[in-house]
């Protein structure tokens, strides 16, 4: 089965001020979101499998995938649908070996070299970016902007062209239907809907502006 990758919700602790994360998550499910992505870079191990089994829990009744940011460790305990790794953490043959063939692995594409090693690996999905600047996250890299966008969704449509492939950073409503134009089949978000006045709104905006992009595509 081919991953929705169409909107990933991003449950990032730094939302905690607005709801508690499984309630954001919820609302962000039942209102269009096709995957969930829980982040924390802060927090102990025991917090994070807490929050991940109570985020998997709300998320129960809807469907929709809940995959770790980084944590193989807090997935396996958490027994959330998977996990999302950047080119520091655990290689995705290892996280494969661990956590099963029917779990979802992406994988964070920022250069050619995180292209390449995508490409190769048992990964379900891929997401590239920073494409733009973001408030979200702390990047030392510069932005890849949308030129730099294509040409790594261009490698990896050639070499793993049913893998699903998304944008992530700095994406508000008026960016989708440009980066979806440039290649992606969904995106990542988190201040565009979390930090929106009314967030079950935001997040059927978003999907609605990524089934017309992707429509117009075909």
């Amino acid at each position: 089965m081919k991953l929705d990758y169409r909107l990933n919700a991003l449950v990032d602790a730094s939302l905690a001020d607005i709801a508690p994360l499984p309630e954001l998550a919820a609302v962000a499910a039942r209102h269009g979101a096709t995957i969930i992505q829980y982040r924390d870079k802060h927090a102990s191990t025991r917090h994070m499998i807490e929050q991940a089994r109570l985020i998997a829990e709300a998320l129960r009744a809807t469907g929709v995938p809940l995959v770790i940011n980084d944590r193989v460790d807090v997935a396996l305990a958490s027994d959330a649908d998977g996990v999302h790794l950047g080119s520091d953490d655990m290689d995705a043959e290892m996280a494969r070996r661990l956590l099963g063939d029917s779990a979802i692995i992406g994988l964070t594409v920022k250069n050619m070299d995180d292209a390449k090693r995508a490409a190769e690996a048992p990964a379900d999905y891929a997401c590239i970016g920073g494409v733009f600047e973001t408030a979200s996250k702390v990047n030392p890299d510069a932005p890849v902007g949308l030129e730099g966008f294509q040409q790594l969704r261009s490698y990896l449509g050639h070499a793993r062209p049913e893998m699903p492939v998304g944008a992530i950073a700095g994406i508000t409503l008026d960016r989708v239907a440009p980066v979806i134009h440039a290649g992606a089949d969904g995106v990542a978000v988190i201040s565009g809907l979390f930090r929106a006045l009314n967030i079950a709104a935001a997040t059927a905006d978003f999907r609605h502006q990524v089934d017309l992009a992707l429509g117009a595509r075909e």
